[in-house]
């Protein structure tokens, strides 16, 4: 270990809203006399299909391997990582290089980034949580998505000093500027190459896979339209079940596939309508809903991510009961109330100002500071180096 203080972050993969964030850290840390590396893998088969990933030029690729039909994952990064001073890794149980990493092979310093717990999950008593509540209390430090996440580990007996809450987000800065610049005639423009008719219209934005409920959306779309006969829906986005959706645009030209869009080119679609919805798994999704001043409109499904506490009923968004019937009561209000739309328009922009990737890098160059300096959590395994 050198006198500059070296922290490796280890991603299984790298998406590309991650990029942003990493470049911003690598600057800030640098001003601060610490060198950031990051490692990363590559995704699953399945990942693959959502042509989500990342590019980082001083990045370092990591040789991944899936067992068990990608249900776990073999990244053995402990040679890459011999002079590092903190390692900072994911928390997901599939990673199996992260219990050599918590045992027989640790670091100086070793934290967890992540959710706190697994949302998703239908057994959370079951042995798969309890391992995972187990690594918990095992690392030096937690980098917490949110404050739900936050509030998640200390539950599980994890001091609150050792935790930094990161307010999870992506760049949403270009986002914000590329929305003012849409005027009216920009809007026009594009509802015409589009071929919408329609003046109610719902946007869907994020990858097409069971946890976002895409059959829900679907037929709560159907139930909006026949409530409101101009109503016409757009879909962004790709992943396994993206036949289906493109199968039912086919039979219903009021509903629009278009694949995947970014930058400019989303934010013009996003444009277009007055309300986001999104039935299913809501994560950093809403943060593209703030920037672009379009109210998300989600279930209580029990499926979402820590991201989903950004989102304050009534004020920059709306989260119904679990029914077809309450969500499209909803979105029909949202359609045709132009007063309330407003008010959570106002609340988007408010929110937009908070969760920002600078203020996620800052957040998180700062833990990393903390930690460098706070003792180590405990001797629990052997020195790295021996």
């Amino acid at each position: 270990m050198s006198s500059v203080p070296e922290v490796v972050i280890v991603q299984r993969r790298l998406t590309n809203y991650r990029v942003p964030l990493f470049e911003r850290m690598r600057t800030l840390m640098s001003q601060r006399g610490m060198k950031l590396r990051l490692l990363h893998g590559d995704p699953t088969p399945v990942e693959a299909t959502k042509r989500d990933g990342g590019q980082v030029g001083w990045a370092e690729h990591l040789p991944t391997r899936y067992l068990a039909g990608g249900r776990l994952c073999w990244q053995n990064f402990g040679p890459r990582v011999r002079d590092a001073d903190l390692v900072i890794v994911t928390q997901e149980n599939k990673l199996l290089y992260n219990l050599v990493a918590l045992t027989v092979r640790r670091p100086p310093r070793i934290a967890f980034w992540g959710h706190g717990g697994n949302l998703q999950s239908d057994r959370p008593d079951g042995w798969k949580e309890r391992f995972k509540r187990w690594t918990t209390r095992r690392v030096d430090w937690w980098f917490a998505y949110t404050d739900l996440s936050a509030d998640l580990v200390q539950a599980q007996g994890y001091a609150p000093e050792r935790i930094t809450v990161l307010d999870n987000a992506v760049d949403t800065q270009e986002l914000i500027e590329w929305r003012r610049q849409i005027d009216a005639t920009a809007v026009e423009a594009a509802r015409a190459k589009l071929g919408l008719t329609g003046h109610h219209v719902g946007v869907f934005v994020g990858s097409l896979y069971a946890d976002k409920r895409i059959d829900f959306l679907l037929q709560a779309a159907g139930e909006i339209r026949r409530r409101v006969p101009d109503f016409e829906l757009l879909i962004v986005g790709s992943g396994p079940l993206a036949p289906m959706v493109e199968q039912h645009a086919a039979r219903h030209p009021w509903v629009h596939y278009l694949g995947v869009r970014t930058g400019r080119d989303k934010v013009e679609v996003v444009a277009l309508a007055q309300v986001m919805l999104n039935p299913g798994l809501v994560g950093l999704g809403v943060l593209d809903a703030f920037a672009c001043g379009v109210p998300m409109l989600t279930t209580d499904c029990r499926l979402h991510s820590p991201e989903i506490a950004y989102l304050r009923h009534g004020h920059n968004g709306l989260m119904t009961p679990d029914t077809l019937h309450d969500y499209v009561d909803a979105a029909v209000m949202l359609l045709t109330r132009p007063e309330v739309a407003q008010r959570l328009r106002q609340g988007c922009a408010d929110a937009a100002g908070r969760y920002t990737v600078e203020n996620m890098a800052r957040r998180f160059t700062e833990g990393i500071g903390r930690c460098l300096d706070a003792p180590r959590l405990g001797e629990t395994a052997p020195e790295w180096k021996t």
